[in-house]
Formats: structure tokens, sequence, C-alpha cells
């Protein structure tokens, strides 16, 4: 079995399917690496590195005509790297994030290639693929990563200094939304001395939420259908949202820095931070908006810019993960090779649909979209039993 790695193609992509590190695990799995050249050098692996661990760095026709496995980030997605998907064909196997819900046309040009696609994103969030979830291991480092630069971006420091000329007191952080990249910058922010505050409508989060020093805040809102049974939060209706944003008003004015992190898989984000509620916070606060892509939880948000609204600053950062490329790709490529081991036996792939990781990542194959949820996304009849 040959695996390769492409140079990702995607805007600001410096992250990498594989490390160097985990190429021996592969390798005793029975996979051959070959690496495009250049790969990892964005996330501070040259080529020396893959060749000293075994891997084989080869030009990119070489990756996409000598390998069934092709493992990647982000070039997938969306239909992308249009050069990569046009040589693809039943042969290949893709792995990587493809982002289905959101960018459909890639679900299509990938089933149009014949390719079997697997989506890391659709991974199930069972005990068992807890090593091989790259949403939550991305998700830990833009959390961190937002509270970076909000703290940046605030004109005052964040935590409480004692000084010969005065006390400094501490900034306020608030979070809204405590899933995994929430609750990362929850810790980050308690790290750096911030009085932290949290919001998340699913009740269970509260004790994650205190365990890492935060005041939890409690909301009067019926939040008894707040959960899926994956864990995260569902989709509500507008007058829950409504209601929701009235009363997060004076929490959101009193903070110097607001990180919104809430999102509903494959649906838009739900607006949390109207307009009128940033006129209400002082000048210089700071929203950083995790939920840009998808809208934004800020009504003012602009995906991959900043804008200022009577001199509060709101922050639309887009792919985070990759200003940090070098523990990104170490803890993704980590969760990759626990994936594509899953699905070898013996060093072949062996696409066993009776277990649930394989079933339900698995998104295109023999020229279908084969996700029941992805294909009623994109308005597909259900297929039937023999399908």
């Amino acid at each position: 079995m040959k695996a390769g790695v492409l140079k990702e193609s995607w805007p600001g992509e410096a992250r990498v399917a594989v490390v160097p590190g985990v190429i021996p695990v592969l390798s005793k799995a029975g996979v051959d690496v070959l690496v495009e050249s250049g790969a990892g050098v964005a996330a501070g692996h040259p080529d020396a590195q893959y060749a000293e661990r075994g891997a084989s760095v080869v030009a990119r026709d070489a990756v996409l005509s000598g390998c069934e496995l092709v493992l990647s980030v982000r070039s997938f997605a969306g239909a992308h790297d249009k050069d990569a998907i046009a040589r693809l064909g039943p042969q290949h196997v893709v792995v990587g994030f493809l982002e289905p819900l959101m960018r459909p046309e890639g679900v299509r040009a990938l089933a149009a290639r014949g390719a079997t696609s697997f989506a890391l994103d659709l991974l199930p969030r069972i005990t068992r693929a807890q090593s091989m979830d790259a949403l939550s291991s991305t998700a830990t480092v833009v959390g961190y990563k937002a509270v970076l630069l909000g703290a940046e971006a605030l004109p005052r420091m964040l935590p409480m200094l004692m000084t010969a000329a005065g006390t400094v007191a501490p900034a306020r952080v608030f979070v809204i939304g405590a899933g995994v990249a929430g609750l990362q910058a929850i810790a980050t922010a308690k790290r750096l001395g911030a009085v932290v505050e949290a919001y998340d409508m699913r009740p269970a989060v509260k004790d994650q939420i205190q365990s890492l020093g935060a005041k939890f805040v409690e909301l009067p809102l019926e939040t008894s259908d707040a959960e899926d049974k994956g864990g995260y939060a569902k989709a509500q209706d507008e007058s829950f949202y409504r209601r929701q944003r009235e009363l997060l008003a004076n929490l959101v004015a009193e903070s110097d820095i607001v990180i919104t992190a809430a999102a509903v898989p494959g649906k838009k984000a739900p607006v949390l931070v109207t307009t009128e509620m940033v006129a209400g916070m002082r000048p210089g606060s700071v929203i950083v908006d995790l939920a840009a892509e998808q809208g934004g939880n800020c009504e003012a948000t602009k995906a991959g810019e900043t804008v200022i609204i009577n001199g509060v600053k709101i922050m639309g950062p887009l792919s985070l993960a990759a200003t940090v490329p070098y523990h990104a790709s170490q803890l993704y490529a980590k969760n990759v090779a626990n994936f594509v081991t899953n699905l070898l036996k013996k060093g072949q792939l062996q696409l066993d649909l009776s277990d649930e990781i394989v079933r339900e990542s698995m998104l295109t194959r023999s020229g279908e979209v084969v996700h029941a949820r992805v294909r009623e996304a994109l308005g597909l009849a259900p297929r039937t039993a023999s399908g």
C-alpha cells in the first residue's frame, strides 16, 4: 500500500497531512509513504526529515500516479485542487477535511471521478474514534490562537498587576460556545490572567467550564433539546436566539474580549451578537468570531477581515489552525495515521462497512455520494438497500 501526501494548495494553508514523526507508524502498518517535495516546509518539516524517517520525497506527478491512498488537509475541500481531482480515479482513496456540508461542489467532483473518499469532518463522536478526531485537534489550536489574537488587538493587558504606580485591573474575557475551541480559549485566557466567563446553551458543559476556573453563565432559557446524540449543539428557532441575545447583551457590554465559538454542524452559524450589542461595548474592546467561515456569530463579522465599529474591533479570522502549522500538523497527522491504520488489514485497505467509523466517514464511492446526511443536504434521494 502506497500513501501519498500532497503539498496543500488551499490559500494560506501551511499544515501538512503527515509529519515525519508518524511515518514509522504507517510503515509498521504496511504503508509506504510518498511525500511531494516541499509539502512539509511551511510546517517546519523539510524534505530531509521525511527521507530520514523512510518516506520517499517525489514530485507531485509521482504522488498522484503512484499512490492508491491520498492524504490531505483541505486541498480537496470544495474541489479546490482541480488539477489533483482531475487525476483521481476509481483506484484512489482520499482522506482529509472535505467539508461536504459547507462546500458540496467538492463532493460532486469526487463522486464524478469515481474516487472513494473519507471526510474526517464526518467522523462519528464515539470513544473508539477519539484518537482520530481531527476536528477536535484543530479546534484545540483555534481556541488557543483566538485568545492570542484578542489579546494582541486589545489596548490593555490581560492579567492583574500590582505595581508601584498602582494596580492594573484584569481584563474580562467572555467566551460564547464551550465546545473544544471554546474550552481551550477559556483555559488560555485564564493562563494569561484574565477574569473569564463563559456561556453555552448545553447545560452539560457547566462542569467543564467551571473546572477550567471560569464562571458559567446561566440564562433562563429552555435548553433540554440543545444537544444532539453526538454532543454537538442543535440549531434552535429564531425566537430562542432573539431571547438569548437579549440576555447576553449586558455581559457582552461589560467584556473586554468576546470570543464567539458557537457553531452547528452543517448549518449557518447563529447570530449571537448584533450590531446593536457591539455599539454597547467599550471602545477598544475586541470580538474574535471563530464562526466567521460559517457566516459569523456576530452580525457585523466579515470573514477574513477586521471591522471596526465605534472603536470596537470585530475580527473574523479564517483557518486559524494554519497559523500554528507545526503543532496543528502534528496533531492532525496523528489523527490521520490512526484513521488509516483502522482501514488496513495486513497492509491492505479493507473497507469494512460494519465499522461505524468507516461507514459514517465514507463520503463517496463508485461514482456515488454514499453518506446519507450529505445526500439529504444535496437534495439527493436516499440510497436503496442494494445501492
